[in-house]
Formats: structure tokens, C-alpha cells, sequence
């Protein structure tokens, strides 16, 4: 079994351990805090009396970059414009009954479905058909394909698939002017 694919209790066995390693050493627990904030680990040098510690793994951290907001918004901006998606959201429904809920929910569903077919193509991640079953071989894309239910050991995976997925081809979003305010999604309408 791979580091990457410990048992569930093998992770609870490491999970114990480096709890009262961390409560035992305060050079590990800042590092352990600098690898959680993103930093990646660099244990704290030792005093020099102190004999050297022994080398410990880098552990490889992703480099998060920060997502423009902007596609969203413009995304939720279309929502709104087309679907009356927002309108939809925030309206107290509590008070409607569920057949004027399954009325409106169809005008939405059909502005969004719109909207997504008209910027988007979107296509389903495996082309086999729900229900069907399949094997995953060692180095599968975990991106694309989660594994859910009793998930242990190690590739290949025999299992049948309970949702396609979805992933995105293309997009085709409009383009905004420099000055366009995208965090108005639907301005305000005032009748005359």
C-alpha cells in the first residue's frame, strides 16, 4: 500500500502518532502549522548544542493561485438575466405552493440550461453509461473520478459508475468592457 492510499486506520494510527509528536515537540507543531497556512515544511533550526534532528520529507504543497472572480460573477450575471436565477434563489418560497414552485423551478431549469448550452459545451467525464462497470487502473486521473464506498487497497479498482461527471470543453463567455462593474449582476430596474 502506497503512502498516498493508507487504510482508514492506518491514517487514524498516523493521525495519533503526530498528535502527541506535535504535543511533544514545538519545532514539529510550527512546522506542521507552516505546511497547513501553505508554506511547506522547514523545520526550525536546531540550537547548536542540540544534536542535528533527523531529516524529514518535504511534503510537496500545491501552489493555490487565486481565482479571478470576475467569470463567476459574469456566469451569475447570465444566470440572472436569462433564468431569474438569483430572483429564484432568494425568493421565501415557504409560502407558495409546490405547484407554483414546480412552475417557476421549470422557467428557471429551462434559462439555465440555456445558458449553459449557449456559453458552455460541456460533456460527461466517462462515456459508459451509469450503472455500468469498470476498472480504474493504477494512476486513474483522481481529478476526474472520485471513488465512494468501500475504498481500500490500492489500483486497479473494480466498481460500477453511479454518475457520469461532467467537465467543461469549452467556454464561451462574453467579453466585458475594462470598466464593467461585474459584481452588478442584474442593475436595479426602475419603471417611469
Amino acid at each position: 500500500m502506497t503512502d498516498s492510499n493508507l487504510s482508514f486506520f492506518g491514517r487514524v494510527s498516523l493521525a495519533m502518532g503526530t498528535f502527541f509528536a506535535i504535543l511533544g515537540n514545538r519545532e514539529l507543531a510550527a512546522g506542521v502549522k507552516r505546511l497547513r497556512d501553505g508554506e511547506g515544511f522547514a523545520p526550525a533550526p536546531a540550537p547548536a548544542s542540540a544534536p542535528a534532528p533527523a531529516p524529514m520529507a518535504q511534503a510537496a504543497v500545491p501552489v493555490l493561485k487565486e481565482a479571478s472572480p470576475v467569470a463567476a460573477l459574469q456566469l451569475l450575471g447570465l444566470l440572472q438575466r436569462d433564468a431569474r436565477f438569483v430572483d429564484f434563489v432568494e425568493e421565501d418560497i415557504a409560502r407558495y405552493s409546490d405547484t407554483e414552485i414546480g412552475a417557476a423551478a421549470r422557467l428557471v431549469h429551462d434559462g439555465c440550461r440555456g445558458v449553459l448550452r449557449e456559453h458552455f459545451t460541456i460533456r460527461p467525464v466517462r462515456e459508459e453509461a451509469e450503472g455500468s462497470r469498470v476498472t480504474l487502473a493504477d494512476g486513474f486521473d483522481a481529478t476526474a473520478i472520485r471513488l465512494t464506498g468501500n475504498v481500500v487497497g490500492s489500483a486497479p479498482f473494480h466498481g460500477s459508475i453511479s454518475h457520469r461527471g461532467w467537465k467543461v470543453e469549452e467556454v464561451r463567455l462574453p467579453r466585458v468592457a475594462e470598466r464593467h462593474d461585474a459584481t452588478v449582476i442584474a442593475p436595479a430596474e426602475v419603471e417611469l
